[in-house]
């Protein structure tokens, strides 16, 4: 399965990312008043104290402009490709989410960040999140927010009681592989019956895809979605599933955190944002139990985020001063400590806000698992298309969850992705 440059080019218009059509008709207008450099995000995804300085005392650097920010809720992507489509009551800003690449071949709608200098900036970001922000033409849609590296978080008292050492560097030692982390979840079984590693099968496939090298297609179209390396990591979901190391709870359940509260998920590989999600937030009197180690299988990337201005903004430039303002690395830090949103500035992570010590982790200063996860991530190319793949492969692990064979379940995922990229034309 192939689809050319020429045809990824030729989809700038098309169906790859909901497509916005071509520049013309329309009121084209930017929203809010023209002091006002409007921003849409959703909740907890930039940091509200920096967003109310910018809204009350002005942008820094841009004298005359004030922020407008407007949290959406539900249906973040839906709303902003409305407004995009209808050209009409843009704003200026947008946040993306790590689906990113969804929006390149609609790059027109976007102001190219180069015109602006932005690449002298480069070398304060990590190298792989800053190329998720280019399109394969070398336009710069969008600038680096957070990052999700990832790391073993465990129950350091779970883990005494099991007699399993609780040293960080001990147990990363212990469980450098996904091999490892199997037996890890089998001895601990031992002392717990019903202990589980993960929450379901899903993760296991989400985490492991963000420590390989590449995702389902080559940057020249080419669908690699079925190679060998791809059908382990479905195989490697299953076996954790038929080990009975998997808690089956399904996503959007209570279940999710009910495995946290309960002490029934002692272990579990996750990117840094899951410990505020879950054990932060679903088990707080845990504090001061959990610990991170380096995640068995390498580092590997979960989420994060990109900052956009469009096409229509009323000021460009003003909204490049706020963006690069507040995504600087010492604001970055302030984002980590405000809502724990993991910096893509290494020079972040010698501040030392970043370097203190966690309460919840015990005192340990995570920054020393998280900081060279970060680094450690690899460069891998997303394409538009993936937003067609990732569902196509979650909903069939589910039905391997629930009792389906994983032979079968590969082989429909396979036809269910060819059958949908030929109809978007990939194919």
């Amino acid at each position: 399965m192939a689809v050319s440059r020429r045809r990824f080019l030729a989809l700038g218009a098309g169906s790859a990312a909901g497509g916005f059509g071509p520049a013309g008709c329309g009121s084209q207008r930017s929203l809010g008043d023209p002091d006002e450099i409007t921003l849409w995000t959703w909740d907890r995804s930039v940091s509200d104290e920096l967003v109310a300085r910018a809204e009350t005392k002005g942008i820094p650097g841009a004298q005359g402009f004030r922020l407008s920010r407007t949290n959406i809720g539900g249906h973040f992507n839906t709303k902003v490709r409305t407004a995009l489509a209808g050209k009409s009551l843009v704003p200026d800003i947008i946040g993306i989410n790590s689906d990113v690449a969804t929006y390149f071949p609609n790059q027109d709608v976007f102001v190219d960040l180069n015109a602006f200098g932005a690449a002298e900036l480069k070398s304060r970001y990590l190298d792989w999140k800053w190329s998720e922000c280019i399109t394969p033409e070398g336009r710069m849609i969008a600038f680096p927010m957070d990052t999700g590296p990832t790391g073993l978080f465990y129950r350091a008292d779970l883990l005494q009681e099991a007699g399993i050492t609780t040293d960080p560097k001990e147990l990363a030692a212990r469980a450098p592989d996904w091999d490892g982390f199997i037996a890890l979840g089998k001895e601990l079984r031992r002392s717990q019956e019903r202990a589980v590693i993960c929450p379901n099968i899903r993760h296991v496939w989400s985490i492991r895809l963000g420590q390989l090298g590449s995702k389902f297609m080559t940057e020249d179209g080419r669908y690699i979605g079925d190679r060998d390396e791809l059908r382990e990591t479905f195989e490697l979901a299953y076996r954790i599933g038929r080990e009975g190391l998997s808690a089956g709870a399904p996503e959007g359940s209570p279940d999710l955190y009910g495995v946290i509260t309960s002490g029934r998920q002692p272990v579990g590989i996750g990117a840094v944002w899951w410990g505020l999600a879950f054990p932060e937030s679903a088990a707080p009197k845990t504090g001061g139990k959990w610990r991170v180690a380096d995640p068995p299988g390498g580092s590997g990337n979960v989420g994060g985020s990109f900052l956009a201005i469009t096409k229509y903004s009323k000021n460009p430039e003003a909204a490049y001063k706020f963006i690069t303002w507040l995504q600087s690395p010492e604001n970055q830090v302030k984002a980590f400590t405000e809502m724990s949103l993991f910096p893509s500035s290494p020079h972040s992570f010698t501040r030392p806000e970043m370097r203190e010590s966690r309460p919840f982790y015990g005192g340990q200063r995570t920054i020393e698992v998280f900081g060279p996860s970060a680094r450690q991530v690899r460069t891998v190319y997303k394409s538009p298309y993936d937003r067609v793949m990732d569902p196509v492969f979650a909903a069939e692990l589910a039905n391997v969850e629930s009792g389906k064979n994983v032979d079968t379940a590969w082989r429909d995922a396979q036809n269910t992705i060819e059958r949908e990229l030929t109809r978007e034309g990939a194919i």
